[in-house]
């Protein structure tokens, strides 16, 4: 899951050494943490959310092939 969230993310973003994923195993899901450049959440997020919410689907299609539960989120610095 890892790998398809990297390989996605890495095409969108303009500053890849600033991505980080982190897996945390949390109720009976997987659930990822997205840190980007702030220049690049806007890319990600999309007009209208639209790129996010088809990266989450993607996500939930690989879940259900691995039989696992997965939730995607962004963490923004602060």
């Amino acid at each position: 899951m890892k790998s398809l969230l990297e390989f996605v993310l890495l095409r969108l973003i303009k500053f890849p050494e600033d991505l980080t994923i982190k897996k945390v195993e949390e109720f009976g899901y997987h659930k990822y943490l997205i840190q980007l450049n702030e220049e690049d959440y806007g890319r990600v997020i999309g007009k209208g959310a639209k790129v996010i919410r088809a990266i989450r689907k993607l996500a939930q299609v690989r879940a259900i092939k691995e039989q696992v539960r997965v939730r995607i989120e962004l963490v923004e610095d602060k």
